[in-house]
């Protein structure tokens, strides 16, 4: 059985993920801030199943706060970390920069100190498909070059994999930074596309469309994201690598208020915008690296992921 030390655990990948350990028999140790980015209680409903099992154990605390990490290496000894801890999404980035660089890229630091100082070898952290900002090269590749990220937020994520690579090669750490393609599913957060347009179908509600639905994304649910994690968190082959998680799908905004409001069997209000700043025009992930690497093997294209949401999303209602 193994321990596994999860930042960001009761969120809405990290729940899923820490779900799964636990099923498996292995131990996990929780840390969150269960800050006011959304409700809390969201993510204490998102921990429900875990509360149940004797070998979990949460913290509420910061990244930042090195007393609380000090204390957590004090207390457990765990074999990996899976480092999903960060503030998200491309437009608050922009109003809060410092906020972003501040927990993101200190926080991250200290996690990698923790995984030095307790001798934890392994570590799995959360990075995204922003960093690969509006390249024109698509499918997107871990080759490609990601030197022009377009927000905050993929600035960020850049410098952690650059941090990472570093502390690869003064510490002997084995990472992997993962670059999920926009993760949805069951908990996702509300303020994210899906959800949000899922509520707003269902309430009547205009939906704010940018570039006038014509951007362009790579969805992928999140039993794929779990289940490429689960792989990598397990493989021998892991010295230091960047991955791709994605469906390697795409789809338009427009396309994909369809399905939801088929799913949900009303009529979307729609209210066509021009792009807001930061925002990429499209998203395509290559996962041939994943797949050959590390069995990755994605199962959800988003018509089945889109009609398993609104089943979720349409019982938290009932």
């Amino acid at each position: 059985m193994k321990t596994i030390l999860i930042t960001g655990g009761a969120g809405f990948i990290g729940s899923h993920i820490t779900d799964k350990l636990l099923d498996q028999g292995h131990g996990v140790i929780c840390l969150d801030s269960f800050n006011t980015f959304y409700d809390p209680k969201i993510k204490h409903k998102n921990l429900e199943n875990a509360k149940a099992y004797k070998n979990f154990k949460l913290y509420q605390g910061s990244i930042l706060d090195k007393d609380c990490l000090d204390n957590i290496a004090k207390n457990h000894q765990f074999t990996a970390i899976i480092h999903l801890a960060a503030y998200a999404g491309v437009r608050p980035s922009i109003e809060s920069p410092d906020l972003y660089y501040s927990t993101n890229v200190e926080g991250t630091r200290n996690i990698f100190d923790l995984a030095v100082n307790s001798n934890c070898n392994r570590v799995l952290m959360a990075s995204s498909s922003s960093v690969y900002g509006n390249n024109k090269k698509v499918p997107f590749s871990e080759t490609d070059s990601v030197d022009r990220p377009i927000s905050p937020y993929a600035a960020t994520k850049k410098m952690t994999e650059i941090m990472a690579y570093n502390y690869h090669v003064l510490h002997n750490l084995q990472i992997s930074c993962l670059r999920f393609f926009t993760v949805y599913g069951p908990r996702q957060r509300p303020e994210m596309a899906i959800h949000k347009f899922c509520k707003m179908i269902l309430n009547n509600e205009p939906i704010p469309v940018y570039n006038h639905g014509n951007c362009l994304r790579d969805y992928t649910y999140v039993d794929d994201i779990v289940q490429g994690v689960m792989a990598i968190l397990n493989s021998p082959k892991l010295t230091f690598d960047v991955v791709n998680l994605g469906e390697s799908q795409t789809i338009s905004t427009l396309d994909l208020i369809k399905l939801i409001e088929q799913q949900c069997g009303k009529k979307a209000i729609l209210n066509l915008m021009e792009s807001q700043q930061g925002d990429v025009e499209k998203t395509f992930a290559d996962i041939t690296y994943a797949k050959q690497t590390y069995s990755y093997n994605p199962q959800y294209p988003i018509e089945k992921g889109i009609k398993e949401f609104v089943t979720w999303y349409l019982t938290r209602l009932s």
